[in-house]
């Protein structure tokens, strides 16, 4: 079979990669919420696919459909779990990808974990400087971008995968949620999830996005990816970026004793860049008493820990 052809199985039945979907929603007895009178409830999307986890596989494979089996060309910094699960859809349906990296200097350095899992799986990796990574958008840039990568007719997917067919794609979050829940939150690195949750759930519920960048720049980012995926702003969602730990791939000793104790508690490891970020916010919120007696929280688990060598990590 050619890659053509196992690409044209895959997009006309995603089933063949035999996804787990809806995702399981489990419920946690965690005294911290339940002496508020709050229900947990985790919404497994880490569950969905070995490879392609969670809002990965809701943003890759309407992508991958409209590649139509195209090389794909995307982007990320060092440790991007975009770029492991695009590098990952590469190998499981044969076909060629390209991560551009931010950072010229990571070129001369031995790739880090992360990289190491996209070079192995196939994705040819292409360094840029941070100046033309930050103008990566701009027609100019991409264009000079897809050139040196040799890579000029690919189909090319945006930073974190998030543009209007991934935000449609996420909405089928929201909507196998339903009415459990009256908040949902999810963390955010370009906004994409959030984008498409709001969209699919049911009025009156609210997603929550807990963004893992500092700045305060993803309202604007999520109001325009509603604008491009539906023509206006969607559902109800509102951001809460106290939690970041000083940006992206930046922990502390107090997150990664949450996490922790999360998994003691629970038996569920927490990925600390995004999920342990969420929840830790999650937390602090109910003990803020930002919530009514007698609400269901629901907490979007879009990975789990990487670790050198495993297939299965991604967030």
């Amino acid at each position: 079979m050619t890659s053509s052809d196992a690409f044209d199985h895959v997009a006309a039945d995603p089933a063949s990669l035999f996804p787990r979907l809806p995702s399981p929603v489990q419920e946690l007895n965690d005294e911290r919420f339940t002496r508020r009178d709050l229900r947990l409830l985790l919404k497994r999307d880490d569950l969905i696919h070995p490879e392609l986890i969670g809002n990965k596989w809701r943003k890759l494979v309407p992508n991958l459909r409209a590649a139509g089996g195209r090389t794909i060309l995307t982007f990320g910094g060092a440790y991007s779990n975009h770029l492991r699960a695009t590098a990952a859809a590469g190998r499981l349906l044969g076909l060629d990808t390209v991560g551009v990296v931010r950072g010229e200097e990571l070129a001369d350095r031995p790739l880090n974990p992360s990289l190491a899992r996209c070079a192995a799986d196939g994705m040819r990796l292409h360094f840029v400087e941070r100046s033309a990574y930050r103008r990566k958008a701009e027609p100019d840039t991409l264009a000079a971008l897809t050139r040196a990568a040799g890579a000029e007719d690919a189909y090319v997917v945006p930073e974190g995968g998030s543009n209007a067919l991934a935000v449609r794609g996420c909405r089928a979050l929201g909507a196998e949620l339903g009415e459990r829940a009256d908040v949902v939150a999810v963390a955010c690195g370009t906004g994409g999830t959030l984008a498409g949750l709001a969209a699919g759930l049911p009025p009156g519920r609210l997603a929550l996005g807990v963004p893992v960048l500092k700045g305060g720049f993803l309202e604007g980012e999520v109001r325009a990816l509603q604008e491009r995926s539906f023509g206006g702003r969607r559902g109800a969602w509102r951001l809460d970026d106290r939690f970041h730990f000083g940006g992206y791939a930046r922990t502390a000793p107090a997150l990664d004793a949450f996490a922790e104790d999360f998994t003691a508690r629970h038996g569920v490891p927490l990925e600390r860049l995004y999920v342990a970020k969420m929840l830790y916010g999650l937390l602090t919120l109910a003990e803020e008493g930002a919530f009514p007696r007698g609400t269901t929280l629901a907490a979007v688990v879009t990975g789990r820990p990487f670790e050198a060598g495993d297939r299965s990590s991604g967030a």
